[in-house]
């Protein structure tokens, strides 16, 4: 009986013969990275959502920030150093992507380290109105 039942409704799901081809349709990849683990994003309310393209030249850096909402990055070309607020250090590589939570506990410094420049593609997730960031002063641990 229960074969049979589910038999039935695998019959009435489409199959993808039954789809229609699109038409005058393209894209083009701008970057794309590997996750070191699960991407959780998630946001309340009106967001705005933003993507654009951040360059940091060679031994340049954002500043100390945080993100009013969530961010996702990936690292197109060069490699970024990000200080976190416990003065931990994660460093990401062209072709991977990573997450960057919400909030003034969550302030960080990115900084390109290499010879080329630093490319990011960013999705920002922000309450609606949001500016993409916001200046923090330096944890007291980076005086150290």
């Amino acid at each position: 009986m229960v074969l049979v039942g589910c038999l039935a409704a695998l019959a009435t799901v489409p199959s993808a013969a039954n789809a229609t081809p699109g038409t005058g349709v393209s894209g083009t990849v701008l970057a794309q990275g590997v996750s070191e683990g699960t991407l959780k994003l998630k946001a309340k309310g009106r967001t705005d959502v933003v993507v654009r393209t951040v360059t940091i030249q060679p031994g340049g850096s954002t500043g100390w920030h945080h993100h009013p909402g969530q961010v996702l990055a990936v690292v197109k070309s060069g490699t970024l150093s990000r200080t976190l607020d416990d003065c931990s250090v994660e460093v990401n590589a062209a072709g991977t992507s990573f997450v960057e939570p919400a909030g003034p506990r969550h302030r960080h410094n990115g900084r390109s380290v290499g010879s080329e420049p630093v490319v990011l593609y960013v999705t920002y997730l922000l309450p609606q109105g949001s500016p993409l960031s916001v200046d923090a002063p330096a944890p007291a641990c980076e005086d150290k």
